[in-house]
Formats: structure tokens, sequence, C-alpha cells
């Protein structure tokens, strides 16, 4: 088993639901989740004129190899609705692998880590409610570490009264 984690996304639809539906299909077809973030408002990255997102950072355990996980995953994306238009653009449902254990992949449709993980804010805030004593195993600092000198400046927040679509 590999400890992994994914970064959940949703900017359309019913976005909180979305979340919790893709978070039920990662534990029944990927594997035990283990830990769940909070769940995140977030400031549309790269591309910011579109709708916050709604993100959330999942740990599982899974004994997929990282091919297998992502090709899972984007079938996951695809039941719930997921239709790839526009790079960073809108959508109903994004999965990411943000961390595979500590293995660094290099596949022609897959980096792990991200690489843009220390750039984004988004991925960081709630990476760091679950484990900010992750170390990134390409920079060698913590989550709290690289959250301390991120200089992304959008707007990262608990939604005030819960979460309403």
């Amino acid at each position: 088993m590999v400890r992994t984690f994914l970064l959940l996304g949703s900017n359309q639809g019913q976005r909180a639901e979305l979340l919790t539906r893709a978070v039920a299909e990662i534990h029944q077809r990927v594997g035990k989740v283990t830990g769940r973030s909070s769940v995140y408002e977030t400031a549309a990255w790269g591309k910011e004129d579109q709708s916050p997102f709604l993100n959330q950072v999942v740990e599982i355990q899974t004994n997929l190899m990282p091919d297998q996980l992502l090709l899972i995953t984007q079938t996951i994306e695809k039941s719930l609705g997921r239709v790839r238009e526009t790079h960073w653009g809108p959508r109903l449902i994004g999965i990411v692998i943000r961390f595979y254990g500590d293995c660094l992949v290099n596949l022609p449709n897959l980096t792990i880590p991200h690489p843009a993980i220390a750039a984004r804010r988004f991925t960081l805030v709630p990476m760091h409610e679950l484990d900010a004593n992750w170390v990134h195993p390409v920079f060698k600092e913590t989550i709290a570490e690289l959250l301390d000198r991120c200089e992304d400046n959008l707007e990262v927040r608990k939604p005030d009264g819960g979460i309403r679509d």
C-alpha cells in the first residue's frame, strides 16, 4: 500500500456534492480513504476569469501503480460528468495526483509530484491540514515550509456557515 494524496476540485454544478461523490468513488475504486482535509473555497488559478473552486485533499492507501491510478481517477471524473475542454478551465470535477508516496514519476501524461505544488496555495493549504510535516521528495522541504514561502496570493478559505451551491 502506498500513501497517496489526491487534490479534488470543482467549480461547476453542485460542487460540494461532486466532491462527496468523488471521495466515495475513490474509496470504492482506488483505495482506502485514510484522511480528508476540510473543503476550501479557492480563487481560480491560472485562468482566473471563472467561478471559484471548492478544493479538498484526500489521503488514500492504494495498491494501484501510478499509471493505473491516473486511468481510474480520469474514469471517475468522466463518470461524474467531466468534459476536458480548456486547460485550467471550469470543471465539474478534477482529481489530480499530488503525491504517490515519496516516488518520482515522469511519464508522458503524468508527473508526480505535481511540478507546480510549491506555487499553488489551493493545494498547500489543505495538504498542510492533513500533514504539515510531509516532505516533498524533490524539494526536500515540508509542506509547512513550502506554504510559508509560497508567493501565490489567491484566496483559499473555509466557507463561512458551510457550503451552498
